[in-house]
């Protein structure tokens, strides 16, 4: 295959069809070429067959004289569209213009290949378009209202000698500027203008043929944008060699200028004011110059705010144009004359405030006797404003009750005076305000003590909420005009400023509660002078020696001052030594006795002696405290911590102030043994699974005891860590009795507790486990009988811990998985031996048969 390329000069497809007197452009191109972009044509022209030159783009000189006068004129001339394109221009084309055109472009390229012109057919026919407006007259003016309808006609038609067709557009005048409106097009379809398909498609705008080849331009519902100047705009198109339309000629003729007189409505009043009671009188007028019988829908609406639309606003009242009113009972709608629309709201109220607006609409009467809507316009909206008729009174707040000392009841009358131009339908309610008393200048912001709304329901505020609802504060309404606060028992935290507000709620149409005024009233000081609370304890020692076993007895005097009837309630604690392992911290609580004299053990868990500590009441300010049998670990300093309470809200009692005693101290001067705790143990490395042995040993220095003077209480202790860093853990415990207590435990380790001598107590843990490692040490209380056989405790001992290390042995933790998993592989293995014999033996026995052969002897050649 050869593929070849060259020059391609390219005009219309002819014949042109042009009408004389109108402008022919002619359009040529070249592609496909060498050489710079920008390429030069030549036009020339034939009527038989010679060429005459016309006009050329590189060569001023190219022009024959035949055509040098409308060139120079500017008639024919070139018009570059692009480097390869021009068009060649012939304005006024007469008949003699008709015949061959051709362009031709001089070579610019290596080798010549291609064509370098091309000739183009131009046909001039006679101009045989007509286009005119009403035969009556060249143009009319009409004048409408709103919503009328209308019609304008224009004719055209062609007797071109050639097949052509018309394009018809109707247009109007805006500005200086024409619109199209509605076109019939030269292929039979209709084509709506920017701005009126709606239109178009709802019917409003039409535009139909007639006889005498007319054109009727049909609007209905007129508006103000329908005003202005119409003209008919026509062109004459033709289908061109290549199937292409292409329009020849165009004419218009100005039909009519119409003008729309536009309806308004508006209300008769601008702003308004009107005091709360009154009525409200609004008029909506109708400005129209409408003549003929029409009727009016008119609506009115009620809005908030000037900006809202139709859909936010609220329909008040509504009349159709059969003159039908909507119910309203405030509301009155009436039609005063032709175009006058009256609006009445009586007995007007403050939420009325806001914009007021009507809508108007035109009906007409048709042929057939229904109604049509030609127009509808809105008002522009007027503000109304409702004066409240807010009552007039005055506050007055004063103190029936004031306090002078803490607890004292306080009441607060908030009362209402001079009240004037209150009617039946305003209601009065309260709210209650505390502001803290400051000596300096300081602004201290109120806190709401309770508030009442319109129905008279309690809001409490975060102030006085838990206290009101123990009953502690009451909030009353003593009379119409007079509202109480209470205060039962008032307390230092209630000194300060107090001051009502009186509200006036006013009731609407629709049984709601509106406020309308706020009165404050002076504020009352609540405060009395008071002085610190003052409290002294003095513990004395009724007998000042005595020995172990005796009995040990102190009072407790109390003297206070500015507590009012004030009552006590007294604690006795111990400080024991430091050694004492009954209470690391040093101080028990041994008795209390509180205010209402209720005694009650805190601390004392001696057993055998329940009933050894009494505390008495020996008059109102004093106290009594005795030890029965005292021994030597009762040995510290004791105390009366005693608290003054007075009277508080609702027979409670509150806690004034606190005081403590000064000590007194119990010391015995002994001569007895001294006894040491220790703990052993012959293997603190142990395995798990073995037996854990813990010795703890009691020694003896001074003077020596036979074993049935002395018994022992011993209590074992573990710390489950290396450093003492954890809280102990109780074990087991063994008392002089023989009484042996464990604690609960979660592994399955076990313990025993047991006395193998005397001075002797032994701890062992069966089966050890991984957590039964740590510091293990023992508490030991010696008991100690007198020469008057009364036995003594004495103070606890506490033994230096010994480390218990528990470790794990590997060989006995694998020792039976091993032989457990060498005694299952043994099996297994023995298992499938056997299961392979068997299969073999019997089920994959395959027989094979052998195939008979004869055995025949070869006979001999003379037999054969």
């Amino acid at each position: 295959l050869a593929f070849c390329r060259g020059r391609v000069v390219r005009v219309p497809k002819g014949p042109l069809i042009r009408v004389v007197g109108t402008e022919v452009v002619i359009p040529c191109s070249v592609s496909d070429y060498d050489g710079p972009s920008e390429q030069n044509f030549d036009w020339e022209f034939s009527r038989e067959t010679d060429f005459v030159r016309i006009v050329s783009t590189w060569d001023s000189t190219f022009t024959s004289e035949e055509y040098q006068k409308r060139v120079g004129h500017g008639d024919i001339k070139l018009r570059r569209s692009s480097n390869d394109a021009v068009e060649l221009v012939i304005r006024n084309i007469q008949p003699t213009d008709q015949g061959r055109y051709k362009c031709s472009t001089p070579s610019t390229d290596a080798t010549v290949q291609g064509n370098y012109d091309a000739e183009v057919q131009v046909k001039v026919i006679s101009d045989g378009l007509s286009v005119s407006g009403s035969k009556a007259r060249s143009s009319m003016s009409l004048r409408l209202s709103e919503g009328d309808s209308f019609k304008l006609r224009c004719s055209a038609i062609t007797t071109s000698p050639e097949h052509t067709h018309l394009h018809v557009t109707w247009q109007i005048k805006s500005g200086s500027t024409w619109r199209d409106i509605l076109s019939l097009t030269h292929e039979g379809k209709f084509q709506p203008g920017s701005g009126y398909e709606e239109r178009y498609r709802n019917g409003d705008i039409r535009l139909d043929t007639g006889a005498n080849d007319t054109y009727r331009l049909s609007v209905s519902q007129a508006s103000s944008v329908d005003g202005g100047a119409y003209r008919c705009l026509v062109s004459e198109w033709v289908r061109g060699a290549d199937s292409s339309w292409q329009k020849i000629q165009e004419k218009s003729v100005e039909i009519a200028s119409v003008a729309i007189q536009r309806t308004d409505v508006v209300i008769s009043t601008s702003n308004v004011s009107v005091t709360e009671r009154d009525s409200l009188d609004l008029t909506c007028n109708i400005t129209t110059d409408r003549s003929g019988i029409f009727q009016a829908e008119v609506m009115w609406y009620f809005s908030v705010s000037p900006d809202d639309t139709l859909s936010d606003a609220q329909l008040l009242l509504s009349m159709d144009h059969d003159s039908v009113v909507s119910d309203s009972t405030l509301i009155s709608l009436s039609h005063v004359d032709r175009n006058s629309y009256r609006l009445l709201v009586r007995d007007v109220d403050v939420e009325d405030s806001g914009y007021y607006f009507c809508q108007a609409a035109v009906w007409v009467p048709l042929h057939n006797g229904s109604w049509h809507k030609v127009v509808e316009r809105t008002s522009a909206p007027v503000s109304v404003v409702v004066t409240a008729l807010e009552p007039d009174y005055e506050v007055f707040l004063n103190a029936s009750k004031t306090p002078k000392f803490s607890d004292d009841p306080t009441e607060l009358n908030c009362r209402i005076t001079n009240a004037q131009d209150t009617e039946a339908n305003i209601r009065f309610t309260v709210s209650w305000y505390y502001r803290q008393h400051l000596p300096s200048d300081d602004v201290v912001a109120e806190e709401l003590l309770a508030t009442m709304d319109a129905d008279w329901t309690l809001l409490l505020g975060d102030r006085s909420r838990e206290r009101t609802q123990n009953g502690e504060i009451i909030f009353s309404k003593k009379a119409v005009d007079t509202f109480s606060l209470r205060i039962q028992w008032t307390s230092e935290s209630d000194r300060g400023d107090y001051f009502c507000v009186i509200s006036a709620w006013s009731r609407h149409r629709n049984n709601s509660w509106v406020k309308r005024k706020d009165v404050t009233s002076p504020s009352v000081s609540i405060f009395w002078a008071t002085q610190d609370y003052t409290l002294t304890v003095e513990a004395v020692k009724l007998k000042p020696f005595f020995v172990a076993g005796h009995t040990f007895e102190m009072t407790c005097k109390v003297s206070s001052k500015n507590i009012k009837t004030p009552r006590y309630s007294v604690l006795i604690t111990a400080e024991k030594p430091l050694t004492d392992q009954s209470n690391p911290n040093g101080t028990t609580r041994i008795i209390s006795l509180n205010q209402d004299s209720v005694v009650r053990l805190e601390d004392w868990t001696d057993q055998t002696r329940v009933d050894g500590v009494v505390l008495e009441k020996v008059q109102e300010n004093e106290f009594r405290y005795r030890m029965y049998q005292t021994q030597i670990s009762d040995a510290g300093l004791y105390r009366c911590v005693v608290t003054a309470w007075s009277p508080g809200g609702g027979g409670m009692w509150r806690e004034a102030v606190n005081g403590l005693s000064n000590p007194i101290q119990i010391d015995f001067q002994t001569s007895g043994p001294v006894f040491n705790v220790s703990v052993h143990s012959d293997n603190p490395t142990i395995y798990q699974g073995e037996l854990a042995d813990l010795l703890c040993i009691v020694t003896m220095e001074g003077m020596a005891l036979e074993p049935d003077d002395m018994s022992f209480d011993v209590s074992w202790f573990a710390v489950r860590s290396f450093a003492l860093d954890r809280e102990p853990v109780l074990l087991a415990s063994l008392d002089r009795r023989g009484i042996v207590t464990q604690s609960r435990r979660n592994g399955s380790s076990d313990l025993s507790l047991e006395r193998i001598s005397p001075l002797e107590f032994r701890l062992r843990v069966h089966g050890c486990e991984d957590h039964d490692f740590g510091n293990h040490y023992c508490v030991v209380t010696p008991w100690v009988r007198s020469a008057t056989g009364v036995w003594q405790r004495e103070p606890d001992i506490k033994a230096k811990p010994i480390f218990l290390s528990v470790k794990m042995d590997v060989l006995n933790a694998f020792k039976y998985p091993l032989l457990i998993g060498i005694g299952l592989a043994t099996v297994i293995g023995l298992l499938s031996c056997l299961i392979g014999y068997c299969s073999s033996r019997w089920c994959c026995k395959k027989e094979v048969q052998e195939t008979r052969r004869e055995r025949r002897r070869l006979m001999s050649m003379e037999m054969d």
